[in-house]
């Protein structure tokens, strides 16, 4: 019991990394099996994001229970990045509240869009890296991800849900997280970070995840006439998933979008260097 006590912080990030991996795998698992790229029964998928969610549900469970300064004490082991400094010394809680209060940010962003010509805005890219920013690189990946599965459920627009979207924005505030606990001190340094956070999500999140999933999903199911027709004139109807990547980004607007909700995150600095009791040293 005294070496349990002794080593509790150890076996709380052990479990908290295996339910994080297990969550993972059952969600893969889960996307093969619904758009048919492995062998599987039909309610092979089903189960997959059932048992996804139940050991994200346990991740975010074990997370909140860590016990007040165990970033402190992790930092001098290594895992300094466990929470966000706002939540270190925050009870479960409390912790609780800020993620909920986080998870219904990005509910409210998910409902909010607007359309400028013909390209459709949201503040979805926005809102996920600063919930990494505010609560870290896990919890905002754990607060995202509901969000934008609760924000889904109460649109209007009646289309299927697409795991991988979920799953892009909610990596962006991982991303976000772990970018702003790298310790850079120079002058400026904050806005090196700002910068790397912002070519990654586009990257990584909004191209490799995001881009990626709809290339695969519409290879199955038919793209839509808006792509076939800008394939066509803009490449000669060669359909590939470098050609599908750059319409999406270029032509139906996903790029603007992203440059969009970098631009507020951008203004956003002063205020956010400005709210001390927010613990952001982005400066």
């Amino acid at each position: 019991m005294t070496a349990f006590r002794k080593n509790r912080l150890g076996v709380q990030i052990a479990v908290s990394v295996l339910l994080f991996f297990a969550a993972a795998v059952a969600l893969f698992v889960g996307l093969m099996a619904g758009s048919g790229r492995i062998s599987a029964p039909a309610w092979a998928g089903s189960v997959s994001y059932v048992l996804a969610a139940a050991a994200a549900a346990l991740w975010v469970w074990s997370l909140l229970l860590f016990p007040k300064g165990a970033p402190k004490e992790g930092k001098k082991k290594g895992f300094g990045i466990l929470l966000s400094p706002l939540l270190a010394d925050r009870s479960p809680s409390q912790r609780v509240a800020y993620v909920g209060v986080t998870a219904a940010l990005c509910v409210a962003v998910n409902l909010f869009e607007f359309r400028f010509a013909d390209v459709q805005f949201s503040l979805t890219v926005f809102a996920s890296v600063l919930a990494g920013m505010l609560i870290g690189p896990f919890l905002g990946f754990a607060a995202v991800f509901l969000g934008d599965a609760i924000g889904f459920l109460g649109n209007p627009a009646g289309t299927l849900y697409m795991p991988w979207v979920g799953l892009s924005v909610a990596t962006m505030s991982l991303i976000a997280g772990l970018v702003m606990r790298i310790p850079l001190k120079f002058k400026g340094s904050g806005y090196v970070k700002l910068v790397l956070i912002c070519v990654l999500t586009l990257t990584v999140c909004s191209v490799g995840i995001n881009t990626t999933g709809m290339y695969f999903y519409y290879t199955r199911v038919g793209f839509s006439q808006k792509s076939l027709a800008l394939l066509a004139e803009r490449f000669g109807g060669a359909n590939n998933y470098f050609t599908y990547a750059l319409v999406r980004l270029l032509f139906l607007g996903q790029l603007w979008n992203s440059l969009f909700n970098y631009a507020l995150l951008f203004a956003a600095v002063p205020v956010l260097n400005a709210a001390k009791p927010l613990k952001i040293k982005i400066s």
